[in-house]
């Protein structure tokens, strides 16, 4: 490999970024963007659930009820219903995702010791956070109840302090306060950094032929791996770059950790974006038009990224797709940036990752050269 043949191809590609106005908004604008709207809208912290009450008790026990609902943050009471025939038309007109009914008769069958009728309407369109809004109902619910069974034994026996119980202390490792943009931010820039490598290097090649240059690099004394080098070196510092901005923008902005070694982080980012670059670099090499290298990269890009475990737990996945991950480049990423970033564990725990990664990263290579090679033929 000629050291000057690749210069001059880095030279021209730097040229041709530098030139291009819209080319540089893509290159680092729009990353960041994308990285400030994803941080905020992906999140799967469930707060401020809006919510109707049908309070048929109108009751102090029922009062305080709802005020305990409303003071958890999880709930926001928008509306408060008269009757039965409201209920359907809230969920229905999708006003409020919740509806707290309080029966007649709570605060005497709470006064009395025995079970109160209390009920929580969801709409269930979206299961995870119906899950959510149901668990958080359940806790407030039994916590409250807990105190009221206290607070009875005491006025009636005398009892000072709460009976013997089972108490579970509970610890979160890694993620105190059970942020989900801690868990989702550093993902984030894993897959901004696969789409704009793999949008800029799919449409590398197929650029040239578009133009009419390929002819000319055809009769020049270039090899197929010092093309393919050049061409993609360039995107390659450019990923760099837009993780270093990415990364500050998470550390920074959202306050996400970073507990692990950033010399490893940047390791897996080169062996990450030798997989992307060369999974680019066959798109390009097989698509005749950019609209077509466009359309190429995305039929990649979703499936990677809804097979990563960016945002639904592999191990829910059937098996046979459990099995089509350990094809996809992202998987690997994933495992490792979260690794770093809020475990802060190194090559002994994330070695398998990291071969996964190099092993992508040769076999992509490689074929890409082989199939621009035949391009050239």
């Amino acid at each position: 490999m000629k050291r000057e043949r690749v210069k001059q191809i880095l030279v021209k590609e730097f040229i041709h970024i530098v030139r291009d106005p819209k080319m540089l908004r893509v290159i680092f604008l729009v990353p960041i963007i994308q990285a400030l709207l994803f941080g905020y809208a992906v999140t799967t912290d469930v707060r401020n659930v809006a919510t109707a009450v049908l309070d048929l008790d109108n009751s102090q026990a029922s009062r305080a009820l709802i005020a305990r609902f409303e003071s958890s943050g999880c709930f926001h009471i928008v509306t408060h219903l008269v009757d039965e025939s409201q209920v359907r038309e809230a969920l229905d007109r999708g006003t409020v995702r919740a509806v707290l009914r309080v029966e007649h008769g709570f605060e005497s069958e709470v006064t009395a010791g025995r079970p109160a009728p209390l009920q929580m309407l969801l709409d269930g369109t979206d299961s995870n956070t119906a899950g959510i809004v149901l668990d958080y109902s359940a806790r407030i619910a039994a916590e409250l109840s807990r105190e009221w069974t206290q607070a009875r034994q005491q006025r009636l026996n005398g009892i000072r302090r709460a009976p013997p119980g089972v108490e579970l202390q509970t610890r979160a490792w890694f993620n105190e306060n059970l942020e989900s943009r801690n868990f989702y931010v550093p993902g984030v820039i894993a897959i901004l950094v696969m789409l704009t490598t793999l949008m800029l290097t799919s449409m590398a090649v197929v650029r040239e032929k578009e133009v009419g240059t390929m002819e000319q690099v055809m009769v020049t004394p270039i090899t197929p791996a010092e093309f393919i080098f050049g061409k993609s070196l360039p995107f390659a510092l450019i990923a760099f770059v837009d993780v270093f901005l990415i990364t500050l923008i998470g550390v920074f902005w959202f306050d996400v950790p970073i507990r692990g070694n950033l010399a490893l982080l940047l390791f897996a980012t080169l062996l990450y974006v030798l997989t992307t670059l060369g999974i680019g670099l066959m798109i390009s090499t097989v698509s005749q038009t950019q609209q077509q290298a466009m359309m190429s990269t995305f039929f990649f890009y979703l499936p990677a990224v809804l097979l990563s475990g960016f945002m639904f737990p592999i191990a829910n996945m059937p098996r046979i797709i459990q099995a089509l991950t350990y094809l996809n480049p992202l998987r690997y990423f994933l495992v490792v940036i979260r690794g770093i970033f809020l475990k802060g564990v190194g090559t002994a725990v994330l070695w398998p990752q990291l071969l996964a990664l190099g092993a992508m990263g040769i076999l992509t290579f490689w074929m890409a050269s082989r199939r621009f090679e035949k391009t050239l033929a």
